[in-house]
């Protein structure tokens, strides 16, 4: 959607806006916040994504001060949402493998913007 405001010249500048309603319906920025919002789960696709392979152990060991109960939950949100693919081996004891999808893996560049950003100002 396009918003029309005034530049600082009194000029009217024709750009897009991030969210065509302030309630986000629709939005698309909203939809993405809803699924990689909250505290842990940008940092699991971080961490997938450099490892390319992710066992739910090795996560836990690496996210500090994650919880099981968050871990869980939060791969399990990912998997609904097709973030992540989770494959279960046929051994015993069990082993469970994570990975991104490509869904997720086009999010990858976005995110690194965001990550230069906040060196640059934060």
């Amino acid at each position: 959607m396009k918003d029309e405001s005034l530049t600082g010249n009194g000029r009217k500048d024709s750009r897009e806006s991030l969210c065509g309603s302030l309630t986000g319906q629709g939005c698309g920025l909203k939809k993405v916040l809803d699924i990689i919002g909250g505290k842990w789960k940008v940092l699991i696709l971080c961490l997938i994504d450099d490892r390319g392979r992710v066992r739910y152990n090795e996560m836990r060991r690496e996210i500090f001060g994650i919880t099981s109960t968050m871990l869980a939950q939060s791969l399990r949100e990912m998997e609904e949402d097709g973030l992540v693919l989770r494959h279960q081996y046929a051994e015993m004891p069990v082993r469970v493998e994570y990975m991104l999808t490509d869904r997720a893996k086009s999010m990858i560049p976005i995110l690194l913007e965001l990550k230069a950003w906040g060196e640059k100002y934060l």
